[in-house]
């Protein structure tokens, strides 16, 4: 009975990696229509009885601003175009720095929150970490750091509802996401850490000065050209 047991499990397991492969391969070509970030958030509105109606509409690649790009890269994940999925030495610094108590500080990649933010859920744990892991591998794996960045910026919460960086633009600015300016753009990216207390439209003292230290940032990492030396997928 027991080994019976540990096949169907084993068999579960198995099918579980196969999906989770599977997703990740069609995600790689078919914008993804939601993200378990957008399911968790709409669940917790009915939950408080304050429902909100989620925005969100796809961008390609080649109408999002490379400006935008360097922003949220020099904002988030500056090894971003270097790194495969980890960023060993921030994951380091970070725990170091736990270790010696105080606020908790976070070590994500760009591709971990992706992984995040459309397969999983909200929360800490090591089970929700572990999965976390998996699915940072394999999008390093199946996709190009292109499509990461792209999923990435349509996926990501920018305010209660706002999703991707089309419905931010249009919600903070009133423009489409291809016509934000340098400034709009380093705005969006400074509030990531804390997108739904803090206004990319109506920045405080602090959200001005980090978008100001996103510029310098920027202009550090060789503003565009650096989207040039961003790792091609396998296929």
């Amino acid at each position: 009975m027991f080994q019976a047991l540990m096949r169907r499990l084993t068999k579960l397991l198995l099918w579980l990696i196969a999906l989770s492969v599977l997703l990740v391969l069609v995600f790689r070509w078919v914008p993804p229509p939601f993200t378990a970030l957008m399911v968790e958030r709409k669940i917790e509105s009915w939950v408080q009885n304050d429902s909100i109606d989620l925005q969100r509409t796809w961008r390609p690649w080649k109408e999002l601003p490379d400006h935008l790009k360097m922003a949220v890269i020099a904002a988030e994940d500056q090894k971003f175009a270097s790194h495969w999925g980890f960023d060993l030495e921030a994951i380091r610094a970070a725990f170091a720095h736990n270790e010696r108590g105080g606020s908790l500080r976070g070590a994500s990649t760009l591709s971990q929150q992706v992984a995040k933010n459309l397969f999983l859920w909200s929360g800490r744990s090591w089970v929700r970490k572990g999965l976390e892991v998996w699915f940072t591998g394999l999008i390093e794996l199946l996709w190009p750091k292109q499509r990461i960045l792209e999923v990435y910026l349509n996926s990501v919460e920018w305010g209660s509802g706002i999703f991707g960086a089309e419905a931010a633009a249009r919600h903070h600015f009133g423009v489409g996401a291809p016509y934000l300016s340098v400034q709009q753009a380093s705005q969006l990216a400074a509030v990531l850490p804390n997108p739904r207390a803090w206004s990319a439209g109506r920045p405080g003292p602090h959200v001005r000065n980090r978008a100001a230290w996103i510029r310098r940032q920027i202009s550090q990492l060789g503003g565009s050209h650096y989207l040039n030396d961003m790792r091609p997928g396998l296929f």
